[in-house]
């Protein structure tokens, strides 16, 4: 048989956690057809992987790339990761679905993560936003989510409480449009407006829409501080009384008086799954995470959208009354100024002050003489709240715990970003840094360990039936890579670097990346719930 490539002499890792072998792989019409040693068959392009591992694409199970990919199709912060495949629609924000009568609320409230992307939907629904992405041909496989924050704020705005019947009912059509139109299921952002103004109820409704279809429901759970335990407590309770499976993203404690807590919470996850609960989680490995500056404010600053929420913060009055709330209500919320200190909250994007990016907001007060209140509501007020931080939470044990528990994923919580500005290393650096430092330097993973958190689990967590394994029948997204020199050369000074060590990577059996270089080809796809 004659192949279109054939991967010689490589040290193959099949993504099932098992031992690496010596094998062949030979790939007809972008498809695995078979592993083995394949002596003299002929292939339009041999490619030698003789002293590398050859290992399934990485799948990243947390991504938030919706509009990006639109506008980065190339995707290569992603592909010189080794990463064929992102999840998107992540923290209850999704592309779709997109309510006229909603419209201005949608594109502020996505401008708020958008880096100076111009946010102008073409699309109403999922189906529709999935044809845009389509012609606008990706580099890697889009697996799309739906978010319930997304849809609740087009029935709803951002109105803080309950739905009407007649609301709750336009939700669950949006929910089983978007599941008919191949969603994956559903995410939750519990501690972003408007998702945060949902109860437990609100939830279990629409999740049992996504239970009928098979599809999971993915939490950014309630608190990851002081109510970490009571929110992990709420994801579970919505799988088992909506029959859905629960994924918990980026699992950690922020804030130093919640460290520790995680071994609690991975305990209550191993619970659930004895009662016959779908639960797993996904984790980055990093200390620091990421997100909107304005979410340093209380939820009700929040209600009625972006404009009232400025509006709130240019009042004198409004603004004493937020810094009281900030300063008394420490851990009945997300407080995360009294978790990171002004120290620990790090300007990451700016629309307005670009010297601000890269700088504490203490550091940004020194140099301007200001008050840390002051010039936090003032750079939110001139950025329009088009502010993104790196925000210092976690310790590096817990961090540690979660990334070796056998129930965590990998997932990188960016998105598809040009290698430019100061975003966190996360986005060009977190599928090589699992290998170099959980792998090479901590030894806390075997290396078929890691492989499998980051292509079998996140395949088989969605319902990929064919991908995230190396194996006959199965699609031909692969990563060759060398032990020696794979490393994330991403910092927090320094963010937007590649990594070293990647050295192919193949989208549905298309060469993406080639001697360590893009080859600019764009291969991957749109995926269907099957």
């Amino acid at each position: 048989m004659s192949y279109d490539i054939i991967i010689r002499n490589g040290k193959v890792i099949t993504g099932s956690g098992g031992p690496w072998i010596y094998a062949d792989i030979g790939i007809k019409d972008g498809v695995i057809v078979k592993i083995g040693y394949l002596g003299k068959a002929m292939a339009e392009k041999v490619i030698d992987a003789t002293g590398k591992f050859v290992t399934p694409g990485f799948i990243d199970m947390h991504n938030h790339s919706d509009h990006h990919i639109l506008v980065y199709p190339t995707a290569e912060s992603a592909l010189m990761q080794g990463v064929t495949t992102i999840v998107i629609g992540n923290c209850g924000l999704s592309a779709a679905p997109v309510s006229p009568k909603t419209i201005d609320l949608y594109k502020s409230y996505w401008a708020q993560i958008a880096h100076g992307l111009t946010i102008e939907p073409t699309w109403k629904t999922l189906e529709e936003y999935v044809e845009v992405v389509k012609r606008a041909k990706p580099a890697i496989n889009i697996v799309p989510l739906i978010g319930h924050g997304t849809v609740r704020l087009a029935v709803m705005g951002f109105e803080s409480r309950a739905p009407t019947t007649e609301e709750l009912d336009e939700m669950k059509k949006l929910v089983r449009e978007s599941m008919e139109a191949g969603a994956f299921g559903m995410s939750l952002g519990l501690i972003y407006p408007p998702g945060s103004f949902a109860s437990t109820d609100e939830i279990i409704e629409l999740a049992k829409v996504v239970a009928e279809y098979k599809g999971l429901c993915t939490f950014h759970i309630r608190g990851e501080s002081y109510n970490l335990i009571n929110a992990v407590k709420e994801a579970i309770e919505v799988g088992e009384k909506a029959g859905v499976a629960i994924e918990i993203s980026h699992h950690k404690a922020a804030g130093r008086d919640n460290w520790g807590k995680v071994k609690e919470t991975l305990k209550m996850m191993e619970e659930a799954r004895r009662i016959g609960i779908d639960v797993t989680c996904d984790v980055y490995p990093y200390t620091a995470g990421m997100t909107m500056l304005s979410a340093t404010l209380p939820r009700w600053v929040h209600e009625g959208g972006v404009e009232r929420l400025l509006e709130r913060l240019k009042d004198p009055e409004t603004r004493k009354k937020i810094i009281d709330f900030i300063e008394k209500e420490v851990t009945t919320w997300e407080n995360f100024i009294k978790l990171a200190g002004w120290e620990g909250i790090v300007i990451s994007y700016s629309k307005k002050c670009k010297e601000c990016e890269g700088k504490s907001i203490a550091e940004i007060c020194r140099a301007k003489g200001k008050d840390p209140y002051e010039t936090l509501f003032d750079i939110l007020i001139q950025d329009e709240a088009k502010t993104t931080m790196i925000i210092h939470l976690m310790s590096e044990d817990d961090v540690i715990t979660v990334i070796k528990h056998p129930l965590s994923i990998i997932g990188s919580d960016s998105w598809i970003t040009p290698a430019e500005g100061k975003p966190h290393p996360r986005f060009f650096g977190t599928f090589p840094r699992i290998i170099k430092r959980y792998v090479k330097e901590l030894g806390v993973l075997r290396l078929e360990e890691a492989i499998m958190k980051m292509t079998a689990m996140p395949a088989q967590k969605v319902k990929l039936s064919d991908r995230g394994l190396i194996a006959p029948g199965f699609k031909a997204d692969i990563v060759v890579f060398d032990y020696e020199k794979i490393e994330d050369k991403a910092t927090f000074e320094e963010p937007a670097v590649y990594p070293t060590g990647i050295e192919y990577v193949l989208v549905n059996g298309a060469i993406a990346v080639e001697e360590g270089r893009p080859t600019g080809i764009r291969a991957g796809q749109v995926l269907k719930r099957s």
